[in-house]
């Protein structure tokens, strides 16, 4: 079971850096648009309802994966206070990143919400980011740390786009 230490550490972390990516730089990319300037060319009500539905689905998602971080290895989200256990439970089962897509959601969510060009452009950059980010440090570290049992989870569990399946470790 989480504790409540754990629990409050994966908050601060979320506030600060996925709240960062995730919400205040959007949120601040929108403001600076021209108000008529170029948008989404997108039907502003099918618009407002698709990124209300990915905000929220990148939000849950995000929470989920969080929780599982605390749960399965009583760690956070930041990589200064990951868990011990490889953690594959969840949505971890389907997809090896949930994380990053959650904040992508969010994003994209956003950029939709909005018609927003450079929200969406930013959503581009983050996913390029986040990619780089797992390949070059996140899969060697888990590799190293983790072993044969990453190495499994690896072979079996898809990096960006689920599995329907849930990956029983077999």
């Amino acid at each position: 079971m989480a504790s409540l230490r754990t629990i409050c550490k994966s908050a601060l972390f979320t506030l600060v850096v996925p709240g960062s990516v995730g919400v205040w730089i959007p949120q601040l990319l929108r403001r600076r648009e021209e108000p008529d300037g170029p948008k989404l060319p997108l039907d502003p009500t099918t618009s407002r309802i698709a990124g209300w539905l990915s905000v929220l689905v990148g939000a849950f998602l995000y929470v989920h994966t969080a929780w599982r971080f605390a749960d399965e290895g009583e760690g956070t989200p930041a990589p200064i206070d990951e868990p011990e256990p490889l953690v594959v439970g969840g949505i971890y089962a389907h997809v090896r990143n949930p994380m990053y897509v959650a904040v992508l959601l969010v994003i994209v969510g956003q950029a939709l919400l909005y018609r927003s060009l450079h929200v969406l452009w930013w959503a581009a950059g983050c996913l390029l980011g986040f990619h780089n980010r797992v390949i070059g440090w996140e899969e060697p570290h888990l590799a190293e740390k983790h072993g044969e049992a990453y190495d499994r989870y690896r072979e079996a569990v898809p990096r960006w786009i689920p599995r329907l399946r849930p990956w029983t470790g077999e």
